[in-house]
C-alpha cells in the first residue's frame, strides 16, 4: 500500500501543449512547493509524459501520467482529464491524433479570421509561443496578440476576439463525450470532467452533461479547481456526491503568467468526498 498523498495536483499543463514550462520545470516547479502526486495533462497531447517522469524520478515525487481531452458537448467545449492513462494505448493515441488534426485547421481558420479584421500574420505569431506546432491554441494567439501590444493580456484578448461571438472564434467539432470516455478507459484511465465551474451551462445542464458522463464511464470530476470559488467548491462537491463521483483536486496550471493558482496550492477537498487518488495511489 503506497502512502496517500499530501498534497496531490492532477491537472497541469507544460510546453507541449499551452504552458509556459517544459515538463522537466513543471514538474521541478511542483516538488519545490510541496506536491508529492502529480498529473501532467496536456491538451490533446502525451508527449511530454516520458520527460516528466524523469524529472519526477530525480525530483522524488510521484508522477500520473494524464492527458486533457477535447470534447463538443451542448454547444460547448468540455474538457475530460484522463488520469493514470497508458500513453502508449492506440485506441487513446488514435482518438488524439484526430483531435490534434482539427486544432491546426482551427488554427489556420482563426487566422484567416483575425487577418480579414487587419491583423495579420497571427498564426506565424503564434506558433512562436508554441513548442508544439501540432497544438497551437487560442492561449497562443492570445499570448502573440498581447505581445504586439493590441491588448494588455490574455483575458482581453479572449474577452474582445476569441470567445463565441467574437470575430476570431472558430467552432470546432471535437470528439464526443462518450468516445473521449472510452478511449482513457481504454488506456486503463480514470476520467474526469475538468474545471466544470468554468462551462457556460445551467445547473440543468450540468446534471445532464454529469448523467451523460456517468452513463458512458466517467468516474470523477474536479471539486477543487484553479478556477473554483469556496462556493463552486461546494456545489461541485455536492454534484460529486449525488452521481457517485469520485472528487479530484487540481489548479489547471499554465504558468505564473496566466495561473490564478500555483502547483500545489489549490484548497483542499471538502468532507463527505471519495478522492480520486485513492483509485491511483497503488498504481503509481
Amino acid at each position: 500500500m503506497h502512502a496517500i498523498p499530501k498534497n496531490p495536483d492532477l491537472h497541469c499543463h507544460s510546453t507541449v501543449s499551452d504552458g509556459w514550462l517544459s515538463p522537466t520545470d513543471v514538474v521541478q516547479r511542483a516538488a519545490r512547493n510541496g506536491v508529492d502526486f502529480l498529473a501532467l495533462t496536456d491538451h490533446d497531447e502525451t508527449g511530454g509524459l516520458v520527460e516528466a517522469q524523469a524529472a519526477a524520478t530525480e525530483s522524488g515525487i510521484r508522477l500520473v501520467p494524464g492527458v486533457e481531452v477535447s470534447v463538443s458537448w451542448g454547444g460547448e467545449t468540455i474538457h475530460v482529464v484522463g488520469l493514470g492513462v497508458d500513453a502508449d494505448n492506440p485506441v487513446l493515441q488514435a482518438g488524439l491524433i484526430q483531435l490534434r488534426a482539427g486544432r491546426h485547421t482551427r488554427a489556420q481558420q482563426m487566422s484567416d479570421a483575425l487577418a480579414a479584421l487587419g491583423i495579420r500574420g497571427v498564426l506565424d505569431g503564434a506558433l512562436t509561443f508554441a513548442r508544439n506546432p501540432a497544438l497551437v491554441s487560442r492561449a497562443h494567439f492570445a499570448r502573440h496578440l498581447v505581445a504586439i501590444g493590441l491588448m494588455p493580456n490574455v483575458d482581453a484578448v479572449f474577452k474582445h476576439y476569441l470567445v463565441r461571438g467574437k470575430p476570431g472564434f472558430v467552432e470546432t467539432k471535437w470528439a464526443d463525450l462518450a468516445d473521449a470516455v472510452q478511449w482513457i478507459r481504454a488506456a486503463g484511465g480514470v476520467p474526469v470532467v475538468a474545471h466544470p465551474g468554468r462551462y457556460r451551462l445551467s445547473d440543468i445542464e450540468m446534471e445532464r452533461l454529469l448523467a451523460r458522463f456517468v452513463d458512458a464511464g466517467g468516474q470523477g470530476i474536479e471539486v477543487v479547481s484553479g478556477s473554483h470559488s469556496d462556493a463552486k467548491v461546494s456545489k461541485f462537491a455536492r454534484y460529486a456526491r449525488r452521481f457517485d463521483l469520485l472528487a479530484s483536486r487540481a489548479s489547471d496550471f499554465h504558468g505564473e503568467q496566466e495561473s490564478r493558482v500555483d502547483l500545489g496550492r489549490c484548497a483542499p477537498l471538502p468532507d463527505g468526498v471519495v478522492p480520486v487518488w485513492s483509485r491511483l495511489i497503488d498504481r503509481f
